[in-house]
């Protein structure tokens, strides 16, 4: 393992160059094999130890050498969709994964990931010069009723280069926007396993004295299976699980879903439910401490992420959800300020550096 001194500069140097590799690597919840192991290759340039499992939940470790354990977690599988069959004319049909919204998927270009290599293709859309009424008022399709045109001319040929069960995903183009802002397909939930490694080789730098875990889980879209799996293994002292949460500051947002959670004003700290309130106490402090900019989210009943997985294992595990702001989440212009995303990886890091100090996590009664 190459040494702290030497490793450091180039990790500042890379650290957009990795968001941008996991960000180019497809994992639809159930194929996440080829982005685990873009993670698995960063995190292994600072961590003691780097495990996987079965179904490809990634874990690395900082073995500090106090008695307090923290994991810092994201999921890393992201939405899309499945090839469902084959139509006789070669069209392909589709099966969602996950939460993939039916608005969004027509007239898009697309990718099928097969065992062979990319095929390319395009959710067809009737154009619009043929549909009744110019598409006035018209009802989406669910996208069981959607279909891919891949340019083949039939069923035969079509399945000669692909076949049921193959991922598909949209065609990926990151995207620079104005200031520090980026667009791309998958932010959900890129940028939480991107803050984990980053939060790990953050407090490993600071050479924390608790053990730290830092974790990539798989299957969360689709039920947070991943996390139950590593919820069962690990026994953390707390686990704070990253993941992207809504930005409502966008037009078009219904006035009774606004959080005045903004782009550009730092991590989202979630209260309520899931979240433990000594984790969120413990977090808020290093923030306040570091002059770290935070937002506050309200949860009443879940948080929908790894989180409310994480907080049932074994009796009880101490969780917080950590949230980056994005616009548009489930579309394939995901909208994060890196702002945001940096300053998460900051506290993460300086959380887990300071863990032994806010130790045990219980409430007081």
């Amino acid at each position: 393992m190459k040494t702290l001194a030497s490793q450091s500069a180039l990790m500042d140097e890379n650290h957009r160059a990795f968001l941008e590799e996991l960000l180019g690597t497809a994992s639809p919840s159930g194929y996440e094999t080829p982005a685990q192991r873009v993670w698995v290759d960063y995190v292994s340039e600072f961590a003691d130890e780097v495990t996987t499992d079965e179904y490809g939940n990634a874990v690395a470790v900082h073995e500090g050498g106090g008695d307090v354990e923290v994991a810092l977690a994201g999921h890393g599988d992201e939405i899309g969709f499945v090839v469902r069959r084959v139509t006789d004319d070669g069209f392909l049909k589709l099966a969602r994964v996950g939460g993939s919204d039916k608005t969004v998927s027509r007239g898009q270009h697309v990718t099928v990931h097969t065992d062979d290599g990319p095929v390319y293709g395009v959710v067809g859309q009737t154009a619009i010069h043929l549909r009744n009424g110019n598409g006035n008022g018209e009802e989406v399709p669910d996208v069981s009723k959607q279909h891919v045109d891949i340019g083949v001319e039939d069923g035969e040929a079509a399945e000669d280069l692909v076949e049921r069960g193959d991922p598909v995903t949209f065609a990926q183009r990151v995207r620079d926007l104005e200031g520090d802002r980026v667009a791309a397909r998958g932010m959900d939930n890129r940028v939480g396993v991107w803050a984990a490694a980053e939060g790990l080789r953050r407090a490993v730098a600071l050479d924390a004295d608790a053990k730290v875990y830092a974790v990539s889980t798989v299957q969360e879209e689709v039920g947070l299976r991943g996390a139950q799996m590593v919820g069962f293994d690990l026994d953390p002292d707390a686990v704070v699980a990253t993941d992207v949460t809504h930005a409502t500051d966008s037009p078009g947002v219904p006035a009774g879903t606004q959080t005045g959670l903004e782009l550009g004003s730092g991590p989202v700290v979630a209260r309520g439910s899931t979240n433990h309130p000594a984790v969120v106490e413990a977090v808020r402090t290093v923030a306040d401490d570091r002059a770290i900019d935070v937002q506050i989210q309200a949860t009443g009943s879940r948080t929908g992420t790894d989180a409310d997985a994480f907080f049932t294992a074994r009796g009880g595990i101490p969780s917080l959800n950590l949230g980056i702001p994005n616009r548009y989440m489930h579309t394939p212009v995901e909208v994060v300020d890196l702002d945001d995303l940096d300053a998460a990886a900051t506290l993460l890091g300086r959380f887990a550096a300071r863990a032994e100090e806010f130790a045990p996590f219980a409430v007081d009664i």
